[in-house]
């Protein structure tokens, strides 16, 4: 068996006012789920708890992001996040606080057999 990808869904997320990394990589992942339904598991013969999804997600501050608080979004699948440095830090006009804005990438693989083409 292979692991193959089978889908990428791409999604930004906002703390506007509370300085709240976790909930924009949260928000992040859901603007990237929340404009589809994927139904590949069924189309392979899958069960959806057979989704392997990798998550990465880009913040300025990374280590501010709650890794088990992301991973919990997803209501099926086994899946893994990474945090790296990325995202913007927004300054606000007055000079108290910032606006969070994280990205995120979110990859769904399937254990499966490559095709050969051999007929």
């Amino acid at each position: 068996m292979a692991k193959t990808r089978i889908a990428l869904e791409l999604g930004m997320g906002t703390s506007l006012r509370r300085h709240d990394y976790t909930k924009a990589a949260c928000r992040a992942v859901e603007d990237a789920l929340w404009h589809n339904s994927l139904s590949l598991a069924e189309a392979f013969g899958f069960e959806k708890s057979d989704m392997l999804i990798e998550v990465e997600i880009g913040v300025q501050r990374p280590d501010a992001v709650d890794v088990h608080q992301v991973a919990a979004i997803f209501p099926y699948g086994n899946a893994s996040v990474q945090v790296v440095e990325g995202g913007l830090d927004i300054a606000k006009p007055d000079g108290n606080g910032h606006t969070i804005i994280a990205n995120a990438a979110v990859v769904v693989y399937f254990d499966m057999e490559a095709a050969t083409g051999d007929a």
